[in-house]
């Protein structure tokens, strides 16, 4: 990052792209990794792994073959925070690189509404 101060708030990341990788490292359970359960377990192993308050998680398919039975453009993103993990599901347009690009959009701007929600529950003033 390139970010002074951002290893104030940004503990890291896990990049898992291959299914051995999500099973053995983040603890998502054996079977389909395009799935709500999946994204599920990468955001809550994220957040366990790193020792962070908050857990995101993305897992999909972006082309130009379909996974898990799912086509190009599904999409599920996750935030774990505290016991709570809220998942997603997305069906996005466009070739592999614009799944990706829109995915990644995605992925942060249900962190951000997560964040301005627990901010509002706990009377802290929303960001813009």
């Amino acid at each position: 990052m390139n970010v002074p101060g951002a290893s104030n708030w940004f503990r890291g990341a896990v990049v898992a792209y291959d299914p051995a990788v999500k099973f053995s490292v983040l603890d998502v359970p054996e079977g389909p990794v395009v799935s709500d359960k999946a994204a599920r377990a990468m955001a809550e192993g994220a957040r366990r792994l790193l020792g962070s308050d908050i857990g995101l998680g993305i897992t999909g398919v972006a082309g130009p073959d379909e996974q898990d039975g799912r086509p190009p453009g599904t999409v599920f993103v996750a935030v774990a925070t505290g016991d709570d993990v809220e998942a997603l599901e997305l069906h996005l347009p466009g070739d592999r690189e614009r799944v990706r690009q829109y995915a990644t959009i995605s992925a942060l701007d249900v962190l951000r509404r997560t964040l301005r929600a627990r901010g509002a529950r706990s009377g802290a003033s929303p960001a813009h």
